[in-house]
């Protein structure tokens, strides 16, 4: 997995982070950059440690499942990217809390990233340098999230939606390419 590819991956991953941190920028009357860094460090922290238990867990498997590895993570790609698209579809109205508390901020870190766990199984089924590769989610993570904050707090909760459908076709695009490289489709 290349760069590019992984960098697409990490956006696409960060955005329900992104569309919750927004949540928390429109709850909070004012905003410093604490504030901002406490969110980033939950959603870049969890983002980056879920792929890497998934990746430990995938490769116990790895042995038992190399035929069918691509298929996996066409099917886990495409569920976690169609699921996003429901969401940001859905007129499910969310409750904004502005509370940084540990058990608020745990469950919602586990909650954005379960997605990430998935991932983190296909990367041992793909050319991953896990290290690598989870860092750099997590800072993407991060810096998405502080992000998100702030225009929560400016702009409001418009784009919520827009950043998980865009989330959600990212990783149904790239669990698509996963599959058509793997048969022979194309070669990027």
């Amino acid at each position: 997995m290349g760069i590019i590819e992984l960098f697409i991956l990490a956006v696409g991953l960060s955005m329900d982070a992104f569309a919750v941190s927004v949540c928390k920028g429109l709850a909070m009357e004012k905003i410093n950059l604490k504030k901002s860094v406490i969110v980033g460090a939950w959603f870049g922290g969890f983002q980056a440690l879920m792929p890497l238990i998934g990746y430990f867990l995938g490769v116990q498997f790895k042995d038992y499942i190399t035929s069918v590895d691509h298929w996996i993570a066409f099917v886990l790609l495409s569920l976690i990217g169609a699921n996003m698209v429901k969401e940001a579809f859905s007129k499910k109205e969310e409750e904004e809390d502005a509370s940084l508390n540990f058990k608020t901020m745990l469950l919602l870190a586990i909650a954005t990233s379960i997605d990430a766990l998935a991932v983190g199984v296909t990367f041992a089924f793909l050319d991953v340098n896990i290290f690598y590769a989870v860092c750099f989610i997590g800072i993407t993570t991060f810096i998405l999230s502080v992000v998100g904050v702030k225009i929560g707090n400016v702009f409001g909760v418009r784009y919520k939606s827009k950043a998980e459908l865009a989330g959600g076709i990212i990783l149904i695009l790239l669990g698509v390419k996963i599959l058509l490289e793997h048969l022979g489709v194309i070669n990027f």
